[in-house]
C-alpha cells in the first residue's frame, strides 16, 4: 500500500507538467506575474479595495492579501500613464530614467511636433525589467504595456505596446452623419489620437444607393455610406423596413462589395468578428472587424462604432503571435473608447463603452492561461487599460466621489446603481488574478499594482485660452474641423502637455531653444506671476505650483532637459487642457468626470495605488502602514528573486515584505 501511495504521488506530480517536481530549493522564487491594470484607485477612505476584499467581494485579491504583504503605493509627478510605468518598471524617477511626460519637446526641434515620445521604449534612458530579465535567461512575455515597443528583447514575446509607434495600430472608430458642424467643430483636435494622432472619429456624407444586390424591402428611399480606414473600404446601407407610412429608418446593412451582407443591425446591436484585410503603406495585414449601431434615429441620423482587431503580425514579436492569439483567444479589444474619449457625447454611448470594456476583460482573463499555457513563460508583464478609461470617462467617477460637483446631481438610487457597475469592474480585475493564480506556481512571485488613480474633474483650466487672451498666443481656428492654426512666429509662451509652459520673447517658430537674458526671465516672472495669480469665481486658485525648469530635478524629478520653461501641478477636480475656443474662456466644465494628470499625488488619495506582493519569501498577511513609491517596487521584486539592483535604481527594497 505504501510503494502504490508513493508511484501515485509520482504520477500525479508528472501529470501537473513537473510544476512542483522541479522546483529549486531554496527560497527565491524564480519566475514572475506582474500584473499591472492602468488608472486602479485604491485608497482607504472611498475606493476601499482592500476592506472589498476582506468583506469577500474580492475573493482572490483576499488570497494574495493572506498570502502576501500589501499596502498603497504612491506615482510620481505628473501622475499619467507612460511616466509612472516607465517609474514602476525602472526604479527610478523622470530624472533618471529620462520619460517626463507622453508627447515631450526638445531642444532643436519645432514644437509643433512631438520629438520624444514617452510611450516609446526609446524614451527611456535606462533599462526596463524585460532587459534585466532576460539578461538573467529567463524567458519574458510582455503584453499591452506601455513603453514596451519598438522591442527591447530578443527572445520571448512582446505584443501591442500601445502607442509606441511600432506596428500599425487599428483603433476602433466612430462613423458619424456630417450634419451642421457644430459637434464637429467644438471637438477640435479632440478627434484625434491624444490630439494630434489620426481620427478616431469621421464626419462622413450619405449618397444615393448604387450597385447593391442585397434582398431587402425598404419604405423609405435607401441611403448608402462608405466608411473608410486603413485601407479597407466597408459600405453602409441604411433603410426602413416598417410598412407604416412614416420615415423610420431603422436599419443598417454592413458589406465590403455590396453583395454579401457581414452584418444587418438596429441601434444597439452588434455585429459578429470579421475577417478582413487591412494596409498600411500598401502592405497588407490581416485582421478582423466588427459593427454596432450606437444610434440610429428616424430621420437616417447615424452613429456607428467599428471595431478592429488590435492585434496583427506588425504589432507582436515573434510575428506569429499576433495569429497564434487571435486563434487561441479571439480578436483583440484591448480597451473601451479611446484618448481623447469618444464615448461620452450621446446617452447610447455608455452602453457601447460597457460591453466594449466587457469584451476586453474577457479576452485578457483568456489570454492569461493561454499563454502560460502555449509559451511556459518565465516571466509576464501584463496590462489592461480598462480601469484608466471607466473612471476617467463621463459616467461614473464624477456621481460617486462626493468631492465632484455633481455628485449631489444623481439620488442615492442611482448613485449606487453607479456604484455597482465601478465595483463590477473592480470584481473583472479580481477575476484576472484569480486567472492569474490558477496558472502559475508555487516558484512564482505574483505582483499586483497600477500606475496611477483618478480624482474627479470639475473644471478644465483652458491654459492656451489664458496665454492667448493676455496677448502672449496667436492662433486661429478652421473653420470647418475647429482645429486650432498657430502662430509660432507671433508666438510667445504655449502651454503643450502635461504640465509645461514654453515661451521665448523672440517667437516659437523654428527649432525650438531655451533662451536666457533679462528679456527670457521678465516674460517668465511674468507668466508664473499670470499663472499663480489666475483664481476662478469662487476664489480657488486652482494652480499648486509652478516651478522653473533649473528646479525641475530638485523638486519635481523631472529631467531638465525633457520639460518646458516652467512646469505646472493642478489642484483636485481641476484639470489643464491645451484645447482653444472662439470665446477664449479660462474655466470650462468638461464631459469626462474623471481625470489624474499634473497631480501632486502624494497627499491625494485619489491618485494612490494597490500594492500586493506574494509568493516565496514575502510574509504573509501582513499590512504595509506606510505607504511605498512606485520606484520601490523593482527592487523589491529584484531583491526577492535573488537578482542585482541596477547602480541607477533610485528605490529601495520594501524591507517589511521580506521574511
Amino acid at each position: 500500500m505504501k510503494k502504490y501511495t508513493l508511484c501515485l504521488v509520482a504520477l500525479l506530480l508528472l501529470a501537473a507538467g513537473n510544476t512542483f517536481a522541479q522546483q529549486p530549493a531554496g527560497n527565491q522564487p524564480t519566475k514572475l506575474y506582474w500584473f499591472i491594470p492602468d488608472g486602479v484607485r485604491a485608497e482607504p477612505d472611498l475606493f476601499k479595495m482592500y476592506e472589498w476584499a476582506k468583506k469577500g467581494y474580492l475573493p482572490n485579491l483576499k488570497y494574495m492579501m493572506d498570502h502576501g504583504t500589501h499596502g498603497y503605493s504612491v506615482p510620481v509627478f505628473p501622475t499619467h500613464t507612460p511616466v509612472n510605468f516607465a517609474a514602476l518598471l525602472t526604479g527610478c524617477t523622470p530624472r533618471v530614467n529620462g520619460v517626463a511626460d507622453g508627447p515631450m519637446h526638445t531642444e532643436g526641434f519645432p514644437l509643433s511636433k512631438v520629438s520624444v515620445g514617452g510611450f516609446r521604449s526609446s524614451a527611456r534612458k535606462v533599462p526596463a525589467i524585460w532587459s534585466m530579465m532576460e539578461k538573467a535567461g529567463k524567458k519574458t512575455v510582455v503584453l499591452s504595456v506601455p513603453g514596451s515597443t519598438p522591442p527591447e528583447i530578443t527572445k520571448g514575446m512582446v505584443m501591442r505596446g500601445r502607442w509606441g509607434g511600432w506596428g500599425a495600430e487599428t483603433y476602433s472608430l466612430i462613423f458619424e452623419k456630417q450634419t451642421d458642424n457644430e459637434r464637429q467643430f467644438k471637438q477640435g483636435r479632440s478627434v484625434r489620437l491624444f490630439f494630434n494622432g489620426p481620427k478616431l472619429a469621421q464626419y462622413i456624407g450619405i449618397t444615393e444607393p448604387k450597385d447593391w444586390s442585397v434582398d431587402v424591402k425598404t419604405y423609405s428611399p435607401a441611403t448608402e455610406i462608405l466608411m473608410n480606414a486603413y485601407g479597407l473600404t466597408l459600405y453602409g446601407y441604411i433603410y426602413d423596413n416598417t410598412d407604416d407610412q412614416k420615415v423610420n429608418y431603422n436599419h443598417i446593412l454592413f458589406s465590403f462589395d455590396k453583395k454579401t451582407v457581414i452584418a444587418d443591425l438596429k441601434q444597439g446591436e452588434w455585429g459578429n468578428w470579421t475577417p478582413c484585410n487591412v494596409s498600411f503603406d500598401n502592405h497588407p495585414l490581416e485582421s478582423n472587424l466588427m459593427p454596432t449601431v450606437i444610434k440610429l434615429d428616424n430621420d437616417g441620423y447615424f452613429r456607428i462604432r467599428i471595431l478592429y482587431n488590435n492585434l496583427n503580425s506588425s504589432l507582436t514579436m515573434p510575428e506569429e503571435a499576433a495569429k497564434e492569439f487571435t486563434e487561441g483567444v479571439g480578436p483583440l479589444v484591448d480597451y473601451p473608447d479611446n484618448y481623447p474619449p469618444q464615448l461620452i457625447f450621446f446617452n447610447e454611448d455608455k452602453g457601447v463603452f460597457q460591453h466594449e470594456m466587457k469584451m476586453s476583460f474577457d479576452w485578457h482573463k483568456k489570454a492569461i492561461g493561454f499563454m502560460m499555457k502555449k509559451y511556459h513563460p518565465d516571466v509576464v508583464i501584463h496590462d489592461i487599460y480598462s480601469p484608466n478609461q471607466m473612471l476617467t470617462s463621463r459616467w461614473w467617477l464624477g456621481y460617486v466621489d462626493p468631492a465632484s460637483t455633481r455628485y449631489d446631481s444623481v439620488n442615492n438610487k442611482e448613485r449606487d446603481k453607479l456604484w455597482g457597475e465601478v465595483k463590477g469592474m473592480y470584481l473583472q480585475i479580481d477575476s484576472m488574478l484569480g486567472q492569474i493564480l490558477a496558472n502559475v506556481d508555487s516558484n512564482t512571485l505574483v505582483v499586483f499594482s497600477s500606475d496611477h488613480g483618478a480624482c474627479p474633474l470639475n473644471t478644465s483650466i483652458m491654459v492656451n485660452n489664458l496665454l492667448a487672451k493676455n496677448g502672449y498666443l496667436k492662433f486661429n481656428l478652421n473653420i470647418i474641423s475647429g482645429e486650432p492654426v498657430i502662430d509660432y512666429a507671433q508666438s510667445k509662451a504655449i502651454y503643450l502637455k502635461m504640465d509645461g509652459i514654453y515661451l521665448n520673447p523672440a517667437g516659437l517658430d523654428s527649432n525650438w531653444h531655451r533662451a536666457s537674458g533679462p528679456e527670457y526671465e521678465k516674460l517668465r516672472d511674468d507668466i508664473a506671476k499670470l499663472l499663480r495669480e489666475l483664481k476662478t469665481d469662487k476664489g480657488e486658485y486652482p494652480i499648486t505650483s509652478v516651478t522653473k525648469w533649473e528646479d525641475a530635478e530638485q523638486f519635481l524629478d523631472l529631467p531638465k532637459d525633457r520639460v518646458g520653461d516652467l512646469i505646472i501641478s493642478n489642484k483636485p477636480g481641476f484639470g489643464f487642457y491645451e484645447e482653444f475656443t472662439p470665446q477664449m474662456e479660462i474655466f470650462t466644465t468638461p464631459l469626462i468626470t474623471g481625470y489624474k494628470q499634473a497631480i501632486l499625488g502624494d497627499t491625494v488619495k485619489g491618485m494612490w495605488t494597490p500594492f500586493v506582493i506574494m509568493g516565496k519569501g514575502v510574509k504573509k498577511g501582513v499590512t504595509l502602514r506606510a505607504n511605498i513609491k512606485h520606484i520601490d517596487q523593482l527592487p523589491t521584486i529584484l531583491k526577492l528573486m535573488g537578482m542585482e539592483i541596477p547602480a541607477y535604481v533610485e528605490g529601495k527594497p520594501i524591507e517589511k515584505v521580506f521574511q
